[in-house]
């Protein structure tokens, strides 16, 4: 029988720039950008990570995503060569990878500090939960290049913040700092730099503790319903809440409440 193969068990033999560690104890994986000191993300890195994102997702033993680098940046953004270098066909397909963590169903959380530039911002925005720091700068400069965000990054922005803000920021090829990003509603939480790990940790901890059922089906509903008209969002609402009416963490979690104990949810 002929062996099926796949491209990512090639892609994935060696990753580019990040690595991966997977804590089972603590039901959290974190992918660490690790190109020092300013953590470009290459092209190959861009698939990788997509694939990443989906084998964790996959993952029984993984709760919560974690998504961070090494260092004093989380990234100042893209091999600005390899931009050249892609096929028009390899371009079209950058906000679909940068995309992966909104498409993965478990709650993800970039923690960024330092310079968080380009791609290094747009997956952040394609993330759940962004924490940022008294270092952190958020940019979009790509007109500095002639060019425009092209892995999703003013769309995104545009729905957090509106479209004059996102017109200051990617227009003027703008800086914002940590705690503007946070003012803007672009950043879960705003942290001293030392407690940037200590707040990430809290975080998952919290996240770990409610029903992974539960967890999924609000993140689906969040992602499907944000162009949604009003009406439309209710109603898929009130079918997303009926499907857990019979799940058995509702169950759990109703009983837990009358009970006054800490629930023991199990995904079902």
């Amino acid at each position: 029988m002929t062996e099926l193969k796949h491209s990512a068990q090639t892609l994935l033999k060696e990753l580019d720039g990040f690595r991966v560690e997977i804590d089972p104890s603590r039901e959290r994986a974190d992918i660490i950008l690790k190109r020092g000191p300013f953590n470009i993300i290459s092209m190959a890195q861009r698939d990788q990570l997509r694939l990443v994102f989906e084998s964790l997702d996959e993952n029984d033993a993984v709760r919560v995503i974690v998504l961070r680098a090494e260092g004093e940046h989380f990234s100042s953004g893209g091999d600005i060569k390899g931009f050249l270098e892609a096929s028009p066909e390899h371009v079209s397909k950058l906000a679909w990878n940068i995309a992966a963590p909104a498409r993965c169903s478990k709650p993800v959380i970039a923690a960024n500090r330092g310079f968080c530039f380009g791609v290094g911002f747009e997956i952040s925005l394609a993330c759940d939960f962004r924490i940022a720091t008294d270092t952190t700068f958020y940019a979009l400069p790509e007109q500095k290049l002639g060019q425009i965000p092209g892995s999703g990054g003013s769309a995104r922005l545009q729905k957090m913040v509106g479209i004059t803000r996102t017109k200051d920021i990617v227009m003027r090829s703008r800086r914002i700092p940590g705690k503007q990003a946070y003012e803007w509603g672009v950043a879960t939480e705003c942290v001293p730099d030392a407690e940037l790990e200590a707040a990430t940790d809290r975080l998952v901890d919290e996240l770990r503790a409610f029903s992974p059922l539960a967890q999924r089906t609000a993140k689906k509903l969040l992602n499907d319903t944000e162009d949604s008209p009003l009406a439309i969002a209710i109603e898929l609402e009130g079918h997303c809440y009926s499907r857990l009416r019979s799940s058995n963490d509702f169950r759990e979690g109703v009983e837990a409440f009358h009970g006054k104990r800490t629930p023991k949810f199990n995904g079902t």
